[in-house]
């Protein structure tokens, strides 16, 4: 079992919670940076368990702060052999914590090196769904939707053959769009997700989420799609491993 999306700098205990996870059977864990400093502690988490991966990134919320330097810096990074993605980058029009433009041009950046490294670009949009497709529209890249809860997005996302990942939310009681648009998405390209520390799902909810807890959103995509769980445990690692080059 993969957690395909955990902020494991985001924990008190991130070397213990990796530890649970391996004992809850996930065997591999992606977790995240979204500052350059977030970066570094994604490598060195990476460094430290061997079945840590790293997705490095600029979080659009970072957009007016994020110079050319951080940008480099983060380029380099992507170097690094346990780094398999670039992301999470995108949109973020909701919280509004830096300039439309400003996240537009950081966006860009990104996905030009995502097309230079060939890794796939880790989307996060949040009230910017015809914005994140405009901008999207010439990456040919591989492209995960990360944290999926956009569900007008998704006729974009089955049309391009992005990977769609489903996090905790999916399992909450009003969340029955995000069920239907998991019910909809292809085998080949869903996805599973903790998004760690947020969105525990409806089992462990209220408690701060962590990659032991994918086993959950896991299950509550097995009962959408009306699959058994271990034949969706299997198709999700499946596509894991193709959308991030995982061995």
């Amino acid at each position: 079992m993969i957690d395909t999306h955990a902020h494991l700098d985001a924990l008190d205990d991130p070397d213990e919670a990796v530890e649970r996870a391996r004992a809850a059977g996930v065997a591999r864990i992606l977790t995240v940076g979204t500052t350059v400093e977030g970066c570094r502690v994604a490598l060195e988490l990476a460094d430290r368990h061997a079945e840590v991966y790293a997705i490095l990134g600029i979080h659009p919320h970072s957009a007016a702060e994020a110079d050319a330097a951080a940008v480099a810096e983060v380029r380099g990074l992507l170097e690094h052999p346990k780094a398999v993605a670039v992301g999470e980058i995108g949109l973020d029009h909701f919280r509004d914590y830096a300039p439309h433009d400003a996240q537009a041009r950081l966006f860009d950046r990104f996905l030009s090196i995502a097309a230079e490294t060939g890794k796939p670009a880790v989307i996060h949009t949040r009230a910017a769904d015809d914005d994140t497709a405009a901008a999207l529209a010439g990456f040919d890249g591989r492209v995960v939707l990360h944290c999926f809860s956009s569900p007008a997005l998704l006729p974009v996302a089955l049309d391009r053959g992005y990977y769609v990942s489903f996090a905790g939310n999916v399992t909450f009681p009003k969340a029955s769009d995000l069920r239907i648009a998991a019910q909809q998405v292809p085998t080949d390209r869903i996805l599973a997700e903790t998004d760690t520390p947020y969105l525990a799902p409806q089992p462990v909810r209220g408690r701060k989420n962590e990659p032991a807890y994918v086993v959950h959103t896991l299950g509550g995509l097995a009962e959408a799609r009306n699959v058994q769980p271990a034949e969706l445990e299997a198709q999700i690692d499946a596509n894991a491993a193709a959308a991030f080059g995982l061995a």
